[in-house]
């Protein structure tokens, strides 16, 4: 079991592309960070999504992208451990996603990034370089929700990990 004093010194940092619009989602974001606060430090960085032309081909999608991945790897700390969101990725249930939480903080690993991607999704050589890929679900989340999703689960993994009872 993980004492609380060594949980508190893990930061998460949620780094996604685009801001949040709707007053429904900021409050929602808001919420988990507060929740999560007892926890883990929690960091929220939003990058700046790329303007892609309505019916882009493949190769503007791409050039998007590559140009919110250059802004992506300038928002990721040194050492930090990756996770990129991805639909090619693992699935996990919550629990799983509690124990790849536990184990990376039981290998020191305090420093734990999430990658967001935009509207067109992460770049290739992005997530290929991440240490990990994962899949919320297989279907298809605007990313400003799966920015929530994602914070729900990272703070129902904590309360799973720290044996506290959470609503099923």
């Amino acid at each position: 079991m993980i004492h609380k004093y060594e949980v508190l010194s893990v930061t998460i940092h949620v780094i996604a592309v685009g801001k949040l619009k709707e007053e429904y989602l900021k409050d929602a974001q808001k919420e988990y960070l507060k929740r999560l606060s007892r926890f883990c430090k929690v960091e929220v960085v939003e990058i700046d999504e790329e303007k892609a032309p309505d019916n882009a081909s493949c190769l503007q999608e791409e050039k998007v992208r590559q140009k919110e991945a250059e802004r992506i790897r300038k928002a990721l700390t040194k050492g930090t451990y990756v996770i990129s969101l991805a639909l090619d990725g693992q699935q996990l249930t919550s629990e799983g996603l509690a124990g790849q939480l536990q184990s990376l903080m039981l290998e020191g690993k305090s420093d734990i990034s999430f990658i967001i991607g935009g509207s067109t999704g992460l770049d290739g050589a992005l997530m290929k370089d991440s240490d990990c890929k994962l899949c919320l679900s297989r279907m298809t989340f605007p990313h400003q929700l799966a920015r929530i999703i994602l914070l729900e689960q990272v703070y129902r993994g904590y309360k799973i990990i720290n044996h506290e009872t959470y609503h099923k």
